[in-house]
């Protein structure tokens, strides 16, 4: 998309917006540090939503320190309410985290003395620091002219036709500080923003659709498909009861046989244990007569004559 296109269609998106969301002017200074604690629980998320999690996050913890030294699943606990609590606790945790390492305080403020380009490069070392939120401390604490993109906000304008598939990925919209005038920028980054929170909570919503359509109406070709959720595999049929009597019969056959096959083992052992030639047995050696005179044969007396 050329730079002009994308302008007029940046440009054309705002008017639209603007006839269809509400937009709170930012008014007085901010902390800076608070302003970025806040951005970090705003990302795809709607701004009474998150405002509402960062008071209650305020509430329940005693100071910044508390919260610095809570676990990440303590902080989601109390703000549930946001599309991604544990993301938003993990970033407001981290630059608490890396604020006190470096400073052994809570504030930021020495950054309104730096110019913008520093004062961005010190944001971008902090633990828990993102694009979005870092343009949103930019523009909202700092007076620089950043507009904010997440998400939701990357998505949303992909499907309008403002940017290409691959910056989506990226989230970022190049030249669009150039198309809309500071003057406009924060009125412009709100609103865009709660399109993109309202894309990020539904993409599928048939009023966000029909919106969305009215202002781009090649834009059916661009939004998300629903991912078909593939049916389990039915389970396995039980086999026929032909195959079963079959399979039922030719394990008892195969049973009987193998009977059949011992059987004819343990026959065939006893007859060739019985035919078996016998050992020879010791003769017993023959007893002496215990004393006195020699029986005589029983032949050698027949043969004597009577007296």
């Amino acid at each position: 998309m050329t730079t002009t296109n994308r302008a007029a269609t940046l440009n054309k998106i705002h008017k639209v917006l603007k006839r269809s969301y509400k937009h709170a002017p930012v008014k007085g200074e901010h902390p800076v540090l608070e302003t970025m604690l806040f951005a970090c629980l705003l990302e795809n998320a709607h701004s009474e939503v998150a405002l509402h999690a960062f008071k209650t996050v305020q509430g329940a913890f005693f100071d910044w320190n508390e919260i610095r030294v809570s676990t990440v699943k303590e902080l989601a606990e109390v703000m549930d309410k946001l599309p991604e609590p544990m993301e938003a606790a993990a970033r407001l945790k981290g630059v608490l985290q890396t604020v006190f390492e470096s400073d052994y305080s809570f504030q930021l403020e020495n950054l309104k003395k730096q110019n913008i380009g520093a004062a961005v490069k010190r944001m971008q070392k902090l633990q828990g620091s993102t694009p979005f939120n870092i343009a949103y401390t930019t523009q909202t604490a700092l007076g620089g002219h950043s507009i904010p993109i997440d998400k939701g906000v990357a998505g949303a304008l992909y499907v309008l036709g403002a940017i290409s598939e691959n910056e989506c990925k990226e989230q970022v919209v190049p030249g669009i500080e150039r198309a809309i005038p500071k003057s406009k920028g924060q009125e412009f980054g709100a609103l865009l923003h709660e399109l993109g929170a309202d894309f990020f909570a539904n993409p599928f919503s048939p009023s966000l659709r029909e919106f969305m359509l009215s202002i781009a109406p090649d834009a059916k070709e661009r939004f998300p498909k629903r991912v078909s959720k593939k049916p389990p595999a039915p389970p396995t049929p039980p086999p026929a009861p032909a195959k079963a009597a079959a399979s039922a019969k030719k394990d008892k056959g195969k049973e009987a046989k193998e009977a059949k096959e011992a059987a004819a083992k343990k026959s065939a052992a006893k007859a060739s244990e019985k035919h078996a030639p016998r050992g020879k047995v010791a003769a017993h050696p023959k007893k002496k007569p215990s004393g006195g005179a020699k029986k005589t044969p029983a032949k050698a007396l027949s043969k004597r004559k009577p007296r």
